[in-house]
């Protein structure tokens, strides 16, 4: 288990083993590179743990503890666990701030205690039968403990990943397999295990004066950026020149006498940032490094589909990986700007919902007959970012209840067209997946922008854009740390009304009030492009024999899960101009995942 994710630590391996217990570790040193290696106990032995992440308070946590009477061997991070472990139990979890999955194993009390971060930054994988519990960071490594290379499929966990692209916690596209969700504390004794949710994002709304919000999320983001600074390696950051990456820097910038900045772009107009990204590295005189790549399709998708462990449909996985590989021949660490988004209210189907909500006021029986009028007239080809098929998905959404609205414009299909696409023996499957994404997505708090960031938080965020880079970035042996993402700064995001969010079409308004006078104008008034590749043209064309190879081929239509003739009608639209790229790419990562792992 522990070789099988030696990229995630190759700097050293350890391992703890006795009569009820085995404890694995692979270890990326960056901090107290000589002493710090695990597994590590306290002075008794007694308590053992291994972990993966960054606790940012460990020097405050160590000083409180040192002064209770606790003695340190070492400078890590790693041994803060053990001995608040020691005098707080399972509840010491609520001390630490940072991104982390830990496991402390108490021998006297033969119980295991597992735990994961806040908000998701790092993952946890468990699997329980006949009394033992496995767990480990990924797949590769809790296959490779179950000793088996044929694992049913978790039908269930499919039809979540054919609505959304990834496949949610605490489900699995491997029966029997669990995920941790963020911010749970498992408790394993006896046999039989236990979880208790230790953190909540706020759901109330607190008003405070324009000006001290501004300031105060200044004083935040760049305290959140100093603690990840703290490393006893090379760090930089990824700066693609969105708000976010650039914000990132200028704090970078105003507390390190060195930065270095990674930017990754394409060969396709309207997929590179480089130049955005150029500008911003010029007004901090950064060192900076470009990387212009061309995907090497046939090693990439077999590599990622390997690391992900199951089917995994964000394409976006592809530039991440690309930039994780070649930004660690020169850190060991790197910032980005994750959680910007979903904080500030960043995504333009914020802007959707806020508009779904005032056409909400028209009476239903000319609101339905507008919007389908509306829709008729639009033309159906373009690609995912054409304004016709970005317009087609708000009416189509648009029409939706307010409950499940803003989840048709998340996901990268609607249930409808799942349902009816379905074999009747996965139909039921679809269905059920319906259920369990329209009960996510019924939350009753605030206003329909909060409801939507809330939801993004508790869905998107840890299942999609976390699981990207994590995977992304430790196959590469390089550790991503997010200061958007620390507790104190999303504490206070969240409790901000959305009228310091969003300002006419100006979304992030309060972010970008806060860096108004440090960003370049140009960066602070960038439209949101995103970090995408061209998916829909390479499906015409360059990976257009993957669609014949694979999402065509025998075995993936005899699969069982969509109608061969649903799938066909989707390739040949695709092929006509009608987009379709998200709802393909998502059957070739299935198809290929089927294989890689020989799934029964």
């Amino acid at each position: 288990m522990r070789e099988a994710i030696a990229h995630r630590g190759p700097d050293s391996a350890g391992e703890r083993c006795d009569a009820h217990s085995a404890l694995g570790v692979r270890r990326l040193r960056i901090i107290d590179l000589v002493t710090g290696d695990q597994p590590q106990s306290g002075e008794d032995e007694r308590v053992w743990t291994v972990f993966n992440g960054e606790i940012y308070n460990f020097q405050e946590l160590r000083d409180e503890l040192s002064k209770q009477g606790h003695s340190f061997r070492t400078r890590s991070d790693t041994e803060v666990i053990v001995h608040l472990y020691e005098r707080d139990g399972a509840a010491f979890v609520e001390k630490l701030e940072g991104m982390f999955a830990l496991a402390v194993w108490d021998t006297a009390r033969r119980t295991l205690v597992l735990a994961r971060d806040r908000l998701g930054k790092k993952p946890i994988l468990t699997y329980e039968s006949g009394g033992e519990l496995y767990f480990a960071s990924e797949h590769q490594a809790l296959i490779a403990g179950l000793g088996s290379d044929r694992f049913p499929v978790d039908r269930a966990a499919i039809a979540l990943y054919l609505r959304l692209g990834y496949v949610p916690a605490p489900f699995d596209a491997f029966a029997g397999i669990r995920k941790l969700e963020p911010a749970t504390v498992l408790v394993w004794r006896d046999g039989k295990s236990t979880e208790r949710r230790y953190w909540q994002p706020p759901t109330s709304v607190v008003s405070v004066p324009e000006d001290e919000a501004v300031a105060r999320v200044r004083t935040l983001f760049d305290a959140a950026v100093r603690k990840r600074l703290v490393a006893d390696v090379p760090v930089g950051a990824f700066l693609s020149g969105g708000i976010d990456s650039s914000a990132l820097v200028a704090s970078m910038a105003a507390q390190s006498k060195t930065v270095r900045t990674f930017t990754i772009g394409f060969e396709e107009e309207g997929y590179s940032e480089v130049e955005h990204a150029r500008r911003i590295a010029r007004r901090y005189s950064t060192d900076h490094h470009e990387f212009v790549v061309r995907p090497d399709m046939t090693s990439v998708l077999p590599l990622l589909v390997r690391h992900y462990g199951e089917p995994y449909a964000d394409s976006s996985a592809i530039p991440t990986y690309y930039l994780s590989k070649l930004s660690r021949d020169f850190v060991t660490v790197a910032l980005a700007g994750d959680g910007g988004d979903e904080l500030f209210a960043g995504y333009q189907r914020y802007h959707a919902v806020r508009l779904a909500a005032a056409l909400d006021r028209i009476p239903s029986p000319f609101r339905g007959p507008i919007l389908d009028g509306a829709g008729a007239i639009l033309p159906r080809a373009g690609d995912q970012r054409g304004r016709s098929t970005r317009l087609r998905r708000f009416l189509s959404g648009a029409r939706r209840p307010r409950a499940t609205r803003y989840l048709s414009w998340l996901a990268i299909t609607d249930d409808e067209w799942l349902s009816a696409s379905a074999t009747p023996e996965f139909r039921p499957y679809a269905d059920s997946a319906a259920r369990e994404l329209d009960q996510r997505a019924a939350l009753h708090v605030g206003d329909a922008v909060r409801r939507a960031q809330l939801l993004d938080v508790a869905l998107y965020l840890p299942d999609d854009l976390l699981v990207k880079v994590d995977i992304a970035s430790m196959a590469n042996s390089l550790e991503v740390r997010a200061p958007f993402l620390d507790r104190c700064l999303v504490e206070y995001a969240l409790a901000l009304p959305t009228s310091l969010m969003i300002r006419g079409t100006r979304r992030k308004w309060i972010l970008r009030e806060a860096f108004a006078e440090t960003l370049p104008p140009e960066n602070l008034a960038r439209r949101k492009q995103g970090f995408g590749v061209p998916i829909g043209r390479w499906l015409r064309q360059e990976l257009r024999p993957l669609l014949a190879d694979v999402v065509l081929s025998t075995s993936a239509l005899e699969r069982g899960y969509l109608r061969p003739e649903a799938v066909r009608t989707m390739v040949d639209e695709h092929l006509g101009g009608i987009d379709h790229s998200h709802r393909l790419w998502s059957l070739l990562m299935l198809e290929l995942w089927h294989r890689e792992f020989s799934i029964a």
